[in-house]
């Protein structure tokens, strides 16, 4: 079973990363990235080894920090028009 200090660690990058996607203009990048996030969780709930447990969180942060880049480029260039799913 994972530590107190683990779960709390999951917790908030889980959160931050579903922060920081809800950024995203696109419409489509935004449920891609979502889906990514939750997918990737949950796929990744049953590590129970330590060394694991702390791989899969430094490539989650490395891919916060990729999100973070993608929204900012994103806003930089933004299509005039939104989807019509959006409206």
């Amino acid at each position: 079973m994972a530590s107190a200090a683990h779960k709390m660690k999951v917790l908030s990058l889980y959160k931050q990363m579903l922060r920081e996607s809800q950024k995203f203009d696109s419409y489509n990048y935004r449920m891609y990235a979502l889906r990514r996030i939750r997918d990737a969780f949950r796929d990744n709930k049953t590590l129970t080894d330590s060394a694991s447990i702390a791989d899969s969180l430094s490539y989650a942060m490395k891919n916060l920090a990729i999100i973070k880049r993608q929204t900012i480029v994103g806003q930089l260039y933004q299509a005039p028009d939104k989807l019509v799913i959006e409206k």
